[in-house]
């Protein structure tokens, strides 16, 4: 055309462009729009519209967002259509912007344009992927009141809405609809019903919604195995992850960059680290490019294995490639270096991930609390607590605990009642590891008063809280003397079904003891008996020195009740669970 003077119009360049789009060769066009804007042909909303599905696809979002904006300016000779309104919905719903996406709907109906299945479908779309089933179903039947008959693009998006929200059999209820409205499922349909069963733990029924693609002549994809092999990490199933490989392997279904890092990851979930080792090495013998993602679940497993070497090699080989490190990595990779002891390589990584603009979040400041507790460098770590609070970082149970044990290990208990107190107004659970600093806390402190007031807190989470946080409440406030608290918090224990152990019994016979409560110490040992804990010889020998020296008519009481308790050794038939009244005895 340019050699024989015929000069190519708007018309043209369109076509250029939207081969270029067809075609997937995103990046040529937009160099294709750039000679666009150095000649005298103006671009309509129709090439705006391609270069913001191309931008879209190429992952720059907001170049995308300002050629929007810039259809939208009075001023503008290109307004935008429905066509612009969908592609900025779909743009919203990829960047998780799902009230952006109903204001881009909303301004296309004030616009006075009216939506087509297209438009309906992205909005539709944004909400399955969110799970948010009521949205998505409200949407659903929008699309059949405007006149609309729902295709398998609206199904599909309705199956995805209700498996994502772990609504497994509602899902297969939409399917069966899309048969029973004279539509075809597709692949598409088949994959978010595997993954509305395999996210929800039911391995073999998506295993079977495989098979049943099959006979309907429809061929599993790359996608497929994914889906699975997600399931098959989840649900713990390290065979099955073997047989979907397998399964990808017969029917020629290589598998890519996702696939593999879906494998490893499903390998390294059940615990086999040798096999997810040879899938990475599988992965680069054949020449399939590892990303980011893979060296996150790479370095993240090897952390939780305490394969703390190994995660920092795989850190190194992705500093080689020039790889975008993800906050969860920075966060696996602090907490290797604490673990080998490498603090200032630990800090370092922290600093680094600051300088290069990757704000730490509370996973990463968590970390870096850990490292400096284990090398007990108190300052810093108070230093850090500052720097988390000045950022506003929103504390989290774990990183509470983190700085508790630090509070009581260096020297500063009261911090950590003061943080208790701060959880609380803040609704931060209260979990075993806090309750457990909080009594240390009390017990440095001497505040028994604290300690009281903690049971309330406790009562509602005593039957999960560990037997030995419990027994270092008891024995603290048996230490300080408060028999009857005590007691009373024993009595709670039972009362909730949390553990009671010997520990626990040893500990009420000691402070009974220490105290002179020879009458309750011999009922506590009647209590172990019933509940067939048997006392130790150590302990019948502790209140026959007591005998001792308790005077002549005690001394007497207590053989002869040393004595029943001996004879009804292992007798069971009468016994009776202790209850708060005997507090008073």
């Amino acid at each position: 055309m340019t050699d024989n003077g015929v000069g190519p119009d708007l018309v043209t360049h369109n076509i250029m462009l939207t081969a270029f789009k067809s075609g997937t060769q995103y990046s040529k066009a937009l160099s294709y729009f750039e000679l666009i804007k150095g000649t005298h042909i103006r671009p309509d909303t129709t090439t705006h519209n391609i270069i913001i599905h191309c931008l879209v696809k190429l992952k720059q979002y907001d170049k995308a967002v300002d050629i929007f904006n810039s259809m939208k300016e009075k001023k503008s000779e290109c307004h935008p259509d429905v066509v612009t309104f969908t592609s900025m919905i779909h743009l919203y719903s990829v960047c998780g912007h799902i009230e952006n996406c109903e204001a881009a709907f909303n301004m296309m109906l004030a616009e006075g344009l009216k939506p087509n299945i297209v438009s309906y479908n992205a909005l539709l779309g944004a909400y399955a992927a969110r799970g948010m089933e009521n949205e998505a179903l409200q949407v659903f039947n929008e699309i059949k009141q405007n006149g609309f008959r729902p295709d398998v693009v609206s199904y599909t998006s309705l199956l995805n809405a209700y498996g994502r929200s772990r609504k497994p059999q509602k899902a297969r209820e939409i399917f069966k609809m899309i048969k029973r409205n004279n539509l075809k499922p597709n692949i598409v349909s088949y994959n978010a019903l595997i993954d509305a069963y395999g996210s929800n733990g039911l391995l073999e029924d998506a295993i079977e919604i495989l098979r049943e693609m099959e006979q309907d002549k429809i061929h599993p994809n790359v996608v497929s195995i994914c889906t699975l092999l997600a399931a098959c990490g989840r649900c713990g199933q390290k065979v099955k992850i073997d047989t979907v490989l397998s399964a990808a392997e017969m029917r020629g279904i290589k598998l890519n960059t996702v696939a593999y890092n879906s494998a490893i990851g499903s390998y390294i979930n059940v615990g086999e680290y040798d096999k997810a080792i040879d899938l990475y090495n599988s992965m680069r013998k054949k020449k399939i490019k590892s990303d980011s993602v893979t060296y996150t679940v790479l370095i993240s497993g090897c952390c939780k294995m305490s394969k703390f070497g190994e995660a920092l090699s795989f850190m190194e080989e992705m500093m080689h490639l020039k790889l975008p490190m993800s906050k969860e990595v920075y966060s696996s990779i602090i907490c290797a270096y604490s673990k080998q002891g490498q603090i200032i390589e630990a800090e370092s990584t922290f600093n680094l991930m600051k300088s290069l603009g990757c704000s730490p979040d509370v996973v990463t400041y968590t970390a870096m609390l850990d490292a400096y507790n284990a090398a007990e460098k108190w300052e810093k770590l108070y230093a850090l607590f500052e720097e988390m609070e000045e950022n506003d970082v929103k504390l989290d149970t774990i990183a509470c605990a983190a700085l508790m044990r630090a509070f009581n290990k260096g020297g500063q208990p009261g911090r950590v009642l003061s943080l208790a107190q701060s959880m609380r107004e803040k609704d931060i659970p209260l979990s075993d590891t806090i309750f457990f600093e909080m009594v240390s806390a009390c017990g440095l402190l001497h505040d028994w008063k604290t300690a009281v007031d903690m049971i309330k807190y406790m009562e509602p989470s005593l039957p999960v809280i560990s037997s030995g946080c419990l027994n270092l409440f008891l024995n603290s406030l048996g230490k300080s003397g408060k028999i009857e608290i005590m007691l009373k918090l024993f009595f709670k224990m039972l009362a909730s079904g949390a553990e009671v152990n010997f520990n626990t019994y040893s500990i009420l016979l000691k402070n009974l003891l220490s105290s002179g409560n020879w009458r309750k110490y011999l009922e506590v040992l009647q209590w172990m008996e019933d509940a067939g804990i048997h006392p130790s010889n150590e302990m019948y020998r502790d209140i026959s020195f007591s005998q001792k020296n308790c005077g002549v008519e005690n001394a007497a009481v207590i053989k002869e009740r040393l004595e029943s308790l001996k004879r009804n050794a292992g007798d069971q038939s009468s016994a009776s669970q202790p209850c708060e009244s005997h507090v008073c005895s």
